[in-house]
């Protein structure tokens, strides 16, 4: 075990930026589409200053892409694997709450439509 402390080390520091509530809405803002970063302002409804911070920890640890686009700043998710295991946690946590608990069906609808059509299908 001793050997794959540096492993479980560089994973631990991975799913610490996720460990953020907001830098898990960023990853659902953009997850299917690249934003601006005014688009994910708008949309988180928090501060510019504040989102910019996350962003940019979230594309040095690898989980954001950025291209610049003249005075546009674009975002997207870096890894599809990672957004899939974060709707597969999203699912199991529903499923293990009671369905008359509100927050099972705010977890569910995190669920892009697409996906869950696949799900369906």
């Amino acid at each position: 075990m001793k050997a794959l402390k540096h492993a479980f080390d560089i994973v631990a520091a991975y799913f610490g930026v996720l460990s953020e509530p907001t830098r898990l809405q960023i990853m659902h803002a953009t997850c299917e589409e690249e934003k601006t970063v005014s688009q994910i302002v708008a949309e988180l409804g928090a501060t510019q200053s504040n989102i910019s911070r996350h962003l940019t920890l979230m594309h040095k640890g690898g989980l954001l892409m950025r291209r610049k686009e003249g005075v546009q700043v674009y975002y997207v998710t870096a890894d599809p694997e990672m957004v899939e295991s974060l709707r597969n946690v999203c699912i199991r946590l529903a499923i293990q709450m009671d369905e008359r608990t509100p927050l099972r069906g705010e977890l569910l609808s995190l669920l892009h439509k697409q996906k869950r059509k696949e799900r369906v299908a």
